[in-house]
């Protein structure tokens, strides 16, 4: 299992159990508590998922020290 897929699943796991815990003390029912704490979780932990999908990309195309140079960044050194 890849890092960011096993990531989303241990964060899903704690958000479902956060979830279902703050609804049940606030409603003190079960039902609901297991509605919000299904439903929620779900939806946040695919926004999630595609959320570090982005950042993996972004990181990748950000350039490395090795390749940035002074010309790069319009920087002139004087001799």
């Amino acid at each position: 299992m890849n890092q960011a897929l096993f990531k989303t699943a241990t964060f899903a796991l704690l958000h479902f159990g956060v979830a279902f815990s703050v609804t049940f003390a606030l409603t003190g029912s079960i039902a609901v508590a297991t509605g919000v704490g299904l439903v929620e979780p779900l939806v946040n932990t695919l926004a999630f998922y595609f959320h570090e999908r982005a950042w993996k990309r972004a990181e990748a195309r950000r350039p490395t020290a090795a390749r940035v140079t002074g010309a790069d960044c319009g920087i002139v050194r004087a001799r």
